[in-house]
């Protein structure tokens, strides 16, 4: 099992300084949450990679369907080899209810999946290197000779973390083309309900039975857990290693938006991982 935590809000100085104390501490990963406006994701990563040698870093989520693929393949590119092969994608639809309407972004759920499908081509297409050339339903790309980027470090690609919606099959098929499970789960009404180890099992099932890929597959669930019991902690999230899970990402969404808040954040992240 690997730990990683997620920064609940901060600048990229305070990103910074989380990834360095919680490299220390023994944490595995940090992450930082893309908004529609607000703290650059990439920034804060960037200053994050600066200051630390082996933690991992990405996003927690990015909801592509919004984003100019090109733009995220080249920043995610730029700081993979800066990191020196530390980067991980996380991707989404995203909530809507962060500011894509009141900036214009598409809401239609059927469109984002489409565009989140795209996007993905794209990204993995472009770090393959040229010539590449793609036609969708909503991007069109021809090669290019104009000066491409080095592609990234990391071998086949950066590292993709999907999130899939059980039992949702177009949402599942996604995930079986990449290389990592944020797991959700729908009821019948699509409404986002709890999801148990159990279903993680369900899913890892699901995905190892129909992935052709070789390269490994992670299973990454997100929770909180006391810092101040690490028995307790550990206890949590070995249910969730005993059914699939590789990563346990802890959060702290609820945390006062802060210095108090962020105090509280920082001493967890330094109380390290809930390995017990």
């Amino acid at each position: 099992m690997n730990f990683g935590f997620v920064l609940p809000f901060g600048d990229a100085r305070a990103a910074a300084e989380a990834a360095r104390e919680a490299e220390r501490a023994g944490w595995d990963g940090l992450f930082v949450w893309e908004p529609v406006w607000g703290i650059d994701a990439w920034v804060q990563l960037t200053a994050a990679a600066m200051l630390t040698e082996r933690i991992k870093l990405g996003t927690m989520i990015t909801p592509l369907s919004r984003m100019r693929p090109w733009k995220l393949a080249s920043e995610m590119a730029a700081l993979d080899r800066l990191s020196n092969g530390r980067v991980i994608l996380s991707v989404g639809l995203g909530a809507v209810d962060t500011g894509f309407e009141q900036f214009g972004e598409v809401t239609d759920r059927k469109t984002r999946a489409e565009l989140l499908d795209e996007g993905l081509e794209i990204l993995t297409g472009l770090w393959k290197g040229q010539p590449f050339n793609f036609e969708g339903a909503h991007y069109k790309i021809r090669e290019t000779t104009f000066f491409p980027p080095p592609p990234p470090v990391q071998k086949p690609r950066i590292p993709i973390w999907v999130v899939g919606a059980w039992r949702r099959e177009k949402s599942m098929q996604r995930v079986v083309k990449y290389d990592g499970l944020l797991p959700n789960k729908m009821n019948a009404k699509g409404k986002i309900v709890p999801f148990t180890p159990a279903d993680v099992r369900e899913m890892k099932a699901y995905v190892m039975k129909r992935r052709k890929l070789k390269t490994p597959f992670d299973i990454v669930v997100e929770g909180a857990t006391p810092g101040d019991k690490p028995k307790q902690a550990a206890a949590n999230v070995r249910k969730w290693a005993e059914n699939g899970a590789t990563w346990w990402i802890e959060a702290m969404w609820t945390a006062p938006r802060d210095g108090e808040g962020m105090s509280r954040v920082m001493e967890r992240v330094r109380r390290g991982p809930p390995k017990g």
